[in-house]
């Protein structure tokens, strides 16, 4: 059976771009997983999978690999490929940061200045990305990392406590918590009490951002409608994590009514319980600002 990473619709050649940038026999690191960036990955961050990869160098993902398919990593590095001398990101739920270290990684082999940024609300994941940043050869004026939840307005947000990072990459925070859901967030141990961060507050300091990558478990259409303005007037690319086809609808007409461009989309891959649609994996979309790339 075909994957169905190979179904996706695009207007520039995305399997190209990814095979540009794909680094020539990358070396193997004992202990880690190496991609066809050359990045290294600790197998803690997803031992199910990648801890039986440890030591490996895994080749170029078509139609994809552990983390991601031709749609998402092609639509990354079409970011990378728009910039000029130096490249700008702000990945919304970093994570690890793997997209700063990826993209970070792609930009900065060829020769362009590198600043990455990440909003992350998990603490064990920010310190997943500190160490991953470091790993890779990031020096520290080069990345910037928040402990809080990306969102359209200032605010707090409560966010749950794992007992292990890495144990789960989907939880969602409670936003605009009020003085008594946060008393009793702190009283149970449960969560952590953290800040919403507006997008206009994290690109305050940059003329231009690059890419704007946003993986936020659902609440992506908000924060896009929220900061469409300062989306507009500094990011020129987005790369979207959609969690439901009804998110995708609302995306084609918020950033299409804007003037955005749509380079690329690959739907949600959905199971069909007698319950009703279920989002199996996420769906990807990637758009151009042509106000800053006609």
């Amino acid at each position: 059976m075909k994957s169905p990473f190979w179904h996706y619709n695009t207007s520039f050649d995305a399997q190209d771009v990814i095979q540009r940038y794909a680094v020539d026999s990358p070396p193997a690191q004992e202990g880690m997983v190496v991609n066809f960036l050359g990045v290294a990955v600790d197998p803690k961050i997803f031992p199910p999978i990648l801890t039986e990869k440890a030591g490996t160098v895994e080749p170029v993902p078509l139609p994809s690999n552990w983390h991601a398919d031709i749609a998402e990593w092609g639509a990354a590095l079409r970011a990378v490929d728009l910039s000029g001398s130096r490249f700008t990101m702000i990945e919304l739920g970093c994570g690890w940061g793997c997209w700063m270290n990826n993209m970070g990684a792609a930009a900065r082999s060829t020769g362009r200045e590198v600043h990455v940024i990440g909003v992350e609300g998990d603490v064990g994941h920010v310190e997943f990305a500190h160490e991953a940043l470091a790993r890779n050869g990031f020096t520290d004026d080069q990345w910037t990392i928040v402990n809080g939840i990306a969102a359209g307005q200032e605010g707090v947000a409560l966010f749950p406590k794992q007992d292990h990072a890495g144990g789960s990459w989907g939880l969602e925070p409670v936003f605009g918590a009020t003085e008594e859901q946060r008393d009793e967030a702190v009283a149970s141990g449960q969560f952590d009490v953290l800040p919403m961060v507006p997008l206009a507050q994290i690109a305050a300091d940059h003329d231009r951002i690059d890419l704007v990558h946003i993986d936020i478990q659902g609440g992506e259409v908000d924060v896009i409608e929220a900061c469409l303005e300062t989306l507009n007037d500094k990011v020129a690319y987005l790369v979207i994590g959609t969690h439901s086809r009804q998110i995708e609808g609302r995306l084609f007409d918020l950033l299409g009514d804007a003037g955005w461009l749509l380079e690329m989309e690959r739907p949600a891959i959905l199971s069909l319980p007698p319950e009703g649609p279920l989002t199996r994996v996420d769906g990807l979309q990637g758009w151009r600002n042509r106000r800053i790339l006609p």
